[in-house]
């Protein structure tokens, strides 16, 4: 097979026409770093190492460009990268990034419960919920609910507060807040608990 034309295009790739034909586009990054020019021939297995050096590179910049943004759990980092490399070579450069300390699933856990149950209020069955699509291991998420789980009757009461100052007043607003709270993560016990100054039998069926 012969490279008959390399031409660039956008997101640091080129493309490649073999025997004037089009092929693929491949990383330019990589395409320089092995000398690749028109002109040259090239074997299968040439081909086929090529293809995937480019994508080890662009999973490389992806998940580097990722964690730059923000901390991500492993599975979301293998997620995204998969979007322009093979899942294998997607789970290569997510352990290399935890090998190297970019990625930490316990660091995450925590730094992300912190939010979910202080800045958004979350309660631990919506915590939890949220972890679990984040990948993390099932072990680190109990760890996690049991440090930062604690009586949620601030912060139900908070929610009503800031959202549903009419509680008291309005029926049709106590079911709103019970089933928002209900979204929140909350359990029917947890906020019965915690609005128990007010008729539950207007609002919980």
């Amino acid at each position: 097979m012969t490279i008959t034309d390399i031409r660039p295009r956008r997101k640091g790739l080129s493309q490649l026409y073999i025997d004037g034909e089009e092929a693929m586009k491949l990383d330019t990054f990589t395409l320089e770093k092995y000398g690749i020019k028109a002109g040259q021939t090239i074997t299968d297995e040439e081909l086929y190492d090529l293809i995937q050096n480019s994508e080890k590179h662009r999973a490389s910049e992806k998940a580097l460009y990722l964690l730059e943004h923000r901390a991500r759990s492993k599975k979301e980092l293998v997620d995204k990268i998969s979007e322009v490399a093979s899942k294998e070579i997607a789970i290569e450069a997510a352990d290399h990034m935890e090998e190297i300390g970019l990625v930490n699933d316990r660091e995450f856990a925590h730094m992300f419960a912190r939010q979910l149950f202080g800045f958004k209020r979350y309660g631990s069955r919506r915590v939890r919920q949220e972890l679990r699509i984040k990948g993390i291991d099932p072990e680190i998420i109990d760890e996690v609910i049991a440090e930062y789980d604690n009586d949620p009757t601030e912060k139900i009461h908070e929610v009503i507060r800031k959202k549903y100052p009419k509680f008291a007043e309005d029926e049709k607003i106590r079911r709103r807040a019970v089933a928002a709270l209900q979204r929140l993560g909350y359990t029917y016990e947890e906020i019965r608990s915690a609005l128990g100054s007010f008729d539950e039998s207007e609002y919980f069926d």
